[in-house]
Formats: C-alpha cells, structure tokens, sequence
C-alpha cells in the first residue's frame, strides 16, 4: 500500500525541472528512503551510546596506580 504526500514548489524550480528528463517521483522517493535509513542509524547509534554510558565503570586511576607500585 502507498500514500500521496504533497509538496509545494516554487514556480521557477518547476519549471526547471520540467526541462531535465527525470523521473522525479523515482528520485524525490529514493531520497526519502535514504534519509529514513540514515536517520534510523543514528538513531541506533544513540542507543548503543546510551548503553555503552551505562555499562562504563569509573575506576579512581591514583589507587590502581599505588596498588601497582606496592607490588
């Protein structure tokens, strides 16, 4: 199933258009889908982001450093 979605344009770059011999619908459609898959990425990057915040541990270095140096 497909929808319509409308879109106003000013006159000069219809008509612009009009001149190349494009299948705009094919192009303005394949523009969509990759914008959707690029915005849907970092979208999952956040996430992994958000996680990867959640599972650091902060460790105080100056103890490690003198529990090493004890050794």
């Amino acid at each position: 199933m497909s929808s319509t979605y409308t879109i106003r344009l000013p006159e000069k770059l219809r008509e612009k258009m009009s001149k190349a011999d494009t299948n705009w619908g094919e192009e303005i459609r394949a523009f969509i889908e990759e914008r959707v898959r690029c915005l849907e990425l970092v979208e999952v990057i956040e996430e992994m982001r958000e996680r990867a915040e959640r599972r650091r541990l902060t460790v105080d270095s100056t103890s490690l450093i003198r529990e090493d140096r004890e050794r």
